[in-house]
């Protein structure tokens, strides 16, 4: 029985090592998308020993391809008349539980890999939620910072005119991302309307409510975060109350963490933007920092005008050295390195949980587990957002508008669910405590039997 177990995860690691070997030959410089793939892969040796169907059906060859990548020029006019043109994507990864869905990010790292490794996490991450949605990404090297509402406007009908032939409600439902709030999503969908000719509003999420959008889809992704860290906090006997939490970002997801953390009972000290941090020792002023981000758009370090006993310090790993009992990272890939993960275990941070995607790098993971940290994912963490962009296409479709209680319960349920998956899962294969295999196996099994079931294609 044991030489079984051996001889089978022997063949399912040369499995595993033979087709991540392939792909990073053909995409050795999609650094992130290769990153995420190892995450992944990485977890999954026992479920292939033990499900020999999916080497039979070389499910994993196929999963790490995407359905397909659309890359198109996008040209528009800005405030000077002059033309710009940007590179815009959409990956379309695998939909065999449902229409590709994944937000769109305007900024000017943008890229293949990054676009990749986002749809790849994308289709996990969505199978967690247990709603019916594929995975898929997109967006633009666009920079939305210092551009006028015009220029921004032009802009997204211009994406919009390219992208609208590959999208709709049964197909590919995008969202928003970073650099794509309210505002943008108004505009794309304002431009999708007049090409098509028809109210197709399951079309995109994060649409403002009362113009098709749910409410606390702004919130769903910091509030989601916090629901999954209480789940984690519960199984330890502990609680968010009269913790100390440092949450990186000051976006919406950093920012609806930081409003459900002291809701909550918690004390956030800091938080942050691409400049810089914000220390707070007394506690963050949350009405201060939604002034700052939501209403004037402005830098985080004026928060010192508003609260001078705060300190503020140039770039962002600075963040990390802060003593914490939690730290939420919520802004960016690869925030978290070796370096700074070993401060905050040697700080006595006893739970990181990712508010961003992959915002801790291999290294950074490893070290959190081999400390017992208490670590929750980013594709279970923060799988908020994408849960409730799904309840907002779910309204579209029925032609209904929930309240947003309604929708936080159905929220605060579906983080309870994942949480509860990944931990089960993990149990099963032999990671008992152990979160990120736990969501990497919940998530790809239910992929890989719907590609069993749909048969090769």
């Amino acid at each position: 029985m044991t030489t079984e177990v051996f001889c089978n995860d022997k063949l399912a690691k040369e499995y595993i090592d033979n087709v991540f070997a392939t792909l990073k030959a053909k995409n050795a410089h999609q650094l992130e998308f290769l990153q995420a793939v190892e995450e992944i892969f990485i977890s999954l040796v026992p479920v292939f020993a033990q499900n020999p169907a999916y080497i039979q059906h070389n499910i994993l060859s196929r999963i790490v391809e995407p359905d397909r990548i659309v890359s198109f020029r996008v040209a528009w006019q800005d405030d000077k008349n002059q033309v710009q043109v940007n590179r815009g994507f959409r990956v379309q990864y695998n939909n065999v539980i449902g229409p590709y869905k994944g937000g769109l990010r305007f900024h000017p790292t943008v890229n293949e890999s990054i676009m990749k490794f986002l749809a790849f996490e994308q289709i996990f991450k969505n199978a967690l939620t247990g709603q019916p949605i594929g995975g898929g990404k997109g967006g633009s090297d666009f920079n939305p910072k210092g551009k006028s509402d015009a220029e921004i406007m032009r802009f997204c009908q211009a994406f919009m005119t390219e992208l609208y032939r590959y999208i709709g409600p049964d197909v590919d439902v995008p969202a928003g991302d970073i650099g794509v709030g309210a505002r943008e999503v108004g505009y794309l969908w304002g431009q999708y309307k007049r090409i098509r000719g028809a109210y197709e509003a399951g079309v995109l999420t994060g649409k403002k409510p009362g113009y098709g959008g749910s409410l606390a889809r702004k919130e769903a992704t910091g509030y989601g975060l916090v629901y999954f860290v209480s789940e984690m906090l519960q199984e330890a006997n502990q609680s968010f109350l009269n913790k100390t939490v440092v949450v990186s970002g000051s976006g919406n997801v950093a920012i609806y963490a930081i409003e459900k953390a002291q809701h909550f009972g918690a004390k956030v000290v800091a938080c942050s933007d691409s400049a810089g941090y914000i220390y707070d020792p007394e506690g963050i002023n949350l009405k201060v920092v939604k002034e700052i981000k939501e209403l004037k758009g402005d830098r985080i370090s004026t928060y010192l005008k508003y609260r001078p006993n705060a300190e503020y310090h140039e770039g962002c790993t600075g963040i990390w050295t802060i003593p914490c009992d939690i730290a939420l990272p919520c802004a960016t890939q690869n925030e978290i390195n070796g370096e700074s993960a070993r401060k905050l275990i040697s700080n006595g941070t006893k739970v990181v949980a990712e508010g961003a995607n992959m915002p801790s790098d291999l290294e950074a993971i490893n070290e959190f587990l081999a400390a017992d940290i208490l670590f929750g994912p980013g594709k279970a963490a923060n799988a908020g957002g994408v849960a409730v962009s799904a309840l907002e296409m779910a309204q579209n479709s029925g032609r209904n508008y929930w309240s947003f209680q309604e929708v936080d319960e159905k929220l605060h349920r579906i983080m309870k669910s994942i949480y509860a998956e990944s931990k089960e899962a993990a149990e099963k294969y032999g990671y008992s405590g152990n979160l990120v295999v736990g969501s990497n196996i919940a998530g790809f099994i239910k992929v890989a039997e719907g590609m069993l079931a749909e048969g090769v294609y």
